[in-house]
């Protein structure tokens, strides 16, 4: 018998690509992801389709990670949380509210907010009651143009003073993921560093959570 992967303190968090144009075989190569190291949530991030089509693919891509223990978050969508059958969202702040959201989706839903760099928006959605602050961007992307750049001192500032878990998203990549799990990230959110990882998915989240099991601050 197979003996479980340890979990460490600071856990996976992964994005979906942005555009997904193969289905099946992104669901593939998610399955062997999954299945390399543990991976705590996965937040589908797709960009331009219809409710239809976003509707569609979380449907594909739900089953799936709930099969590995796997949470799922909608990006900006509160409202396609229960179609999914999703675990809740991630809302940004210029997406609906926290407080309406929470309304909407009830007390058992988890939901997170995009905090950018700001200490006091990041007390102000702990305060409302998230389920966690995401932080960033850390490092130069290559999904999408960041509103704003962190430094990794939020993390340690956070880390000490606040207990609700942090998320660090921004262009993590197996290179550069240590410095903010030392930091004090809770999760590194990480998109094209397992997609574009030119030896796979599976090898770019097998590494991942090695760094966070040796880096991780106590």
């Amino acid at each position: 018998m197979s003996t479980p992967s340890p979990i460490a303190p600071c856990q996976l968090y992964l994005l979906t690509p942005p555009v997904i144009t193969d289905m099946a075989a992104f669901l593939q190569s998610l399955e062997a992801a999954l299945a390399a190291a543990p991976v705590a949530c996965l937040q589908i991030r797709l960009k331009g389709l219809s409710d239809s089509d976003l509707i569609q693919a979380g449907k594909a891509i739900t089953p799936l990670c709930h099969q590995y223990g796997v949470m799922v978050l909608m990006n900006d969508r509160p409202d396609l949380v229960a179609e999914i059958n999703a675990d809740g969202v991630h809302i940004g702040q210029d997406d609906m509210d926290y407080f309406s959201s929470r309304e909407l989706l009830g007390g058992d839903a988890i939901i997170g907010v995009t905090c950018h760099n700001s200490k006091g928006l990041a007390f102000e959605a702990a305060g409302a009651g998230a389920d966690y602050v995401a932080f960033g961007a850390f490092f130069e992307t290559q999904t999408k143009t960041p509103k704003a750049r962190a430094e990794l001192e939020i993390l340690e500032w956070w880390h000490e003073a606040v207990e609700i878990p942090s998320v660090a998203i921004g262009g993590i990549t197996v290179e550069n993921a240590a410095q903010v799990i030392k930091a004090g990230a809770d999760f590194i959110a990480v998109s094209a560093g397992v997609w574009k990882h030119k030896q796979g998915p599976a090898a770019a989240v097998s590494q991942l959570s090695a760094l966070c099991l040796e880096h991780s601050r106590s």
